[in-house]
């Protein structure tokens, strides 16, 4: 296999177990901005080398269509110029991109123009690893999703930032291997709220068109073959699953 792709490899099986940010060495980061007009929330990944530069790879949404293009390419030593080529599956190894992202990424905020195939500027972008603050979120949500074997509920009310009446399960079809996470204690979290009890964490975020609702280290509250995908809830209440649309 070549270093390109045992590379890409890593940081993707990295970014799917949830774990990159605290493998040693790999700098990991959550961006929120702008693609032109377009809402976007990405996630990096960088990978430093012998040379001081680093590779990265990654992803983006484009919001409130969720759809989603992969990333893999450079960070330079100086002034974090970064370029990167993009694409709609994770390994972009021998194929050609279907857009260029060059900029800067640094000091939590990635910032350039992303080009066609042919050089072509298309868009100026912008993110930040930065998210709205939810001191004064509102909302009561009671709501269900299903897709193909996986289903989940969720509910809690929001007052003013305070969380209330959180339920979060889930069920596998067909063993039914559940999920459930009730009672857990609400604690401080800078641009969004989190709710934890041990090593399980809930976090919510404010992405613009949705509220995002994730989980991590909270396999002890599951079957064996049990999990909680990341929820998405909109400005009435509904919610569905986050997977992206290519």
């Amino acid at each position: 296999m070549r270093r390109e792709t045992r590379c890409a490899a890593l940081l993707w099986a990295l970014a799917a177990g949830g774990a990159a940010a605290a493998e040693p060495g790999v700098e990991a980061q959550e961006l929120l901005g702008h693609f032109g007009g377009r809402a976007a929330v990405m996630n990096l990944y960088a990978v430093p080398q012998p040379d001081g530069s680093a590779r990265v790879t990654g992803d983006y949404v484009l919001l409130p269509a969720l759809q989603q293009r992969y990333l893999e390419g450079e960070r330079s030593k100086q002034l974090g110029v970064t370029h990167l080529r993009e694409g709609s599956t994770p390994i972009l190894y021998g194929r050609p991109p279907l857009a260029t992202l060059q900029g800067t990424w640094s000091g939590g905020v990635f910032r350039g123009t992303r080009y066609g195939p042919a050089g072509q500027v298309r868009e100026h972008f912008e993110l930040q690893a930065r998210f709205p603050s939810m001191d004064r979120y509102e909302a009561s949500v009671r709501c269900e999703v299903v897709e193909g074997r996986y289903r989940a509920s969720l509910a809690y009310v929001a007052e003013s930032g305070r969380l209330r009446g959180f339920e979060w399960r889930s069920r596998v079809a067909p063993a039914e291997h559940p999920c459930h996470l009730a009672d857990l204690e609400q604690q401080p979290q800078e641009g969004g709220l989190r709710l934890a009890a041990g090593d399980c964490t809930v976090l919510f975020r404010d992405l613009g068109p949705f509220v995002r609702v994730t989980a991590a280290g909270c396999a002890a509250h599951c079957g064996s073959q049990g999990y909680l995908e990341p929820m998405l809830v909109d400005r009435r209440g509904n919610c569905f699953l986050l997977r992206p649309q290519r």
